[in-house]
């Protein structure tokens, strides 16, 4: 295939479909804002009125967070860097069930729409402000990502204009937000994870068969030094190991499906706590199947271009335009079917941008406009959230602007996870597993853990760590044009011109060494921050009493994962908190509930929290 069919413009087909694409997820908010309540009540409009399928639930909770930086960039980190980013999906399977059996009970049996509000019943006003203003800093941030990298990527590569890419993004997400409120952000994530899963799969199809087959995809990857999934190495500064990639991203990602406002406010549209588990595991399995096709259609990538590599070559500027570009080489001779690959990269935005909007309009509902004026009548409140969903869209386009200074998209983004979503999960573990934890810890704790993560994600840009990348090469861009099906295997690597990328470290501080910590260790860090700092201010003020404590604000650990030990052993592990007189969980909004003590609680009071 030669340069100037792969640089093709988009042609009228492609537009075509692009355009169907958005005017089905705008028909979808269409139809949920003139149907059923019409979105006239907060209750429908932020929490789909309590009672969705898990189905929608688990589906959305998938699209709402791998978005765009899964289709972009984990085909680009496995083409670049190879496939240890595959690991994270055992993250995935500790996150999935930490999120269903420690946090998930805490937000369900309280009721709350806000996550946010727990934060005040463990604590204060002030830490349910600090909590919220950080998941708004952390939110805006992410979704200027996901709006402005897909926009800039398709441009360079397809000719789509940049600002328009933008604004069809951002306009599109933030109406059928606003007019069909929870029930359209759900079953558009439905159809546009249905969009992204055949985006992938034609690539990987399509790929595979120009290379020769998977067998052959695997083999050139493995040549090419892309397969690897077992690296135990223990240093944190090693950007990808199986520990930084499993632990870490195990805490990296819990900060989002187990406190994120985002996917906290998800699980709770579901009817009962049982119905909420279950969308967790089907989202669990949901990220699993996602991951892996993403990290495969890198490798067919690398497969393709494995001796002449886009970047090198200069048909590409930044890993994060080889998807747009593997696309329009793939598909150019099939007028429709890039417009249709591209929807994929146009949906997993959307349904990113869009869950941040309802959940952002959630809390300045919840957290600001409820706490001004307590006794607003229900009409008016409504009409204020979805105001502040289409305020929260206009700012989020403007955002976009800022991410047009930020690098890589894959690590950018999980970078802001770590860095602001570590010490939010830090903050909740307090609460919710350190009775003795009180306000001033907490807020200690928080400043503590934002001032480390920053620190050390801020100074990792002006010092950026040592990575050691597998090489890549152009030498037989000559002979077949980037097909190694056309060129001898098993000379490719013995190449005298072979190009091994290392960035190299200059003249370093002392103190680089701290910002050469591998990414993937952001959350963590800033989770023992938090809890660190936060105990040992607490117990120097005066530790709250576990006795006084709410247990529906805590988790009991050892109920939760030591249930059958016997009675006389568990009572200590629960450091005073009085589990033995209130039920710890609800399992459905009848009768079903969990009793500890032996005591009946009556259906009719759960809604008492």
């Amino acid at each position: 295939m030669d340069e100037e069919s792969i640089k093709r413009q988009f042609e009228v087909a492609d537009y075509v479909v692009l355009t169907a694409m958005l005017a089905i997820s705008m028909s979808i908010g269409l139809f949920y804002g003139c149907t059923g309540g019409k979105q006239q009540t907060t209750n429908e409009f932020l929490m789909a009125n309590r009672n969705m399928n898990p189905f929608p639930v688990g589906i959305s909770l998938v699209a709402s967070f791998i978005s765009a930086i899964t289709v972009l960039g984990t085909p680009a980190e496995n083409y670049v860097y190879g496939c240890m980013y595959w690991m994270f999906a055992f993250a995935y399977i500790l996150t999935g069930l930490a999120s269903a059996y420690f946090f998930l009970p805490v937000f369900y049996n309280l009721r709350v729409t806000s996550a946010y509000e727990y934060l005040e019943k463990r604590f204060s006003k002030t830490v349910r402000l600090m909590g919220m203003v950080t998941f708004s800093l952390q939110m805006v941030i992410y979704m200027g990502i996901v709006i402005y990298a897909p926009s800039l990527a398709l441009n360079a590569v397809t000719g789509l204009d940049l600002w328009g890419a933008v604004f069809a993004i951002g306009i599109v997400c933030t109406f059928y937000t606003t007019i069909g409120g929870m029930k359209a952000v759900l079953w558009t994530d439905v159809f546009q994870v249905t969009v992204m899963v055949i985006g992938f799969l034609a690539i990987i199809i399509r790929g595979s068969m120009d290379v020769g087959g998977l067998d052959r995809v695997w083999n050139i990857s493995a040549e090419g030094g892309r397969i690897q999934f077992f690296d135990f190495d223990p240093d944190p500064t090693v950007r990808h190991t199986f520990w930084s990639v499993v632990i870490g991203g195990t805490f990296t990602w819990t900060a989002v499906y187990g406190v994120n406002q985002s996917q906290v406010q998800r699980y709770l549209t579901c009817g009962s706590q049982s119905v909420a588990r279950i969308a967790l595991l089907i989202s669990t399995i949901g990220m699993v199947i996602v991951v892996c096709l993403a990290c495969l259609s890198g490798l067919v990538m690398y497969a393709k271009y494995a001796g002449c590599d886009p970047m090198l070559r200069g048909d590409v500027a930044k890993s994060d335009q080889l998807i747009p570009y593997l696309v329009m080489d793939l598909f150019s001779d099939m007028p429709g079917l890039p417009g249709l690959i591209t929807s994929a990269v146009f949906s997993a935005a959307l349904s990113t941008v869009s869950s941040g909007l309802n959940s952002l309009a959630a809390v300045y509902g919840e957290d600001v406009v409820k706490l001004i004026w307590p006794n607003i009548e229900e009409r008016k409140y409504t009409m204020i959230t979805k105001a502040l969903a289409g305020f929260f869209g206009v700012v989020c386009i403007g955002m976009a602007v800022v991410a047009s200074f930020m690098g890589d998209v894959l690590q950018t983004a999980l970078s802001i996870f770590g860095m602001i979503g570590g010490p939010l999960l830090g903050l909740f573990s307090l609460g919710i597993f350190f009775p003795w934890a009180n306000t001033k810890g907490a807020i200690s704790g928080l400043l503590s853990g934002l001032v480390m993560a920053f620190w050390i994600g801020i100074g990792a840009q002006f010092y950026p760590p040592v990575v050691n990348k597998p090489p890549l090469t152009i030498d037989y861009c000559e002979f077949g044009e980037g097909n190694y099906s056309m060129y001898n295997s098993t000379d490719m690597y013995s190449t005298t011109t072979m190009i091994s990328i290392t960035d190299m470290p200059e003249e370093r501080p002392a103190v680089a060494k701290l910002y050469s910590l591998s990414y993937a260790w952001y959350s963590a860090v800033a989770w023992l921050t938090v809890l660190f700092v936060g105990l040992i201010v607490s117990f120097a003020t005066g530790p709250t009493d576990p006795a006084d404590v709410d247990p529906k604000l805590c988790c009991s650990l050892v109920d939760t994962m030591y249930c059958c030990l016997p009675e006389k052993i568990k009572k200590p592990l629960r450091c005073g908190v009085r589990y033995d007189e209130q039920f710890t969980h609800v399992d459905d909004v009848h009768d079903e509930y969990k009793v500890v003590g032996g005591k009946n609680i009556d259906s009719k009071d759960e809604t008492k929290f």
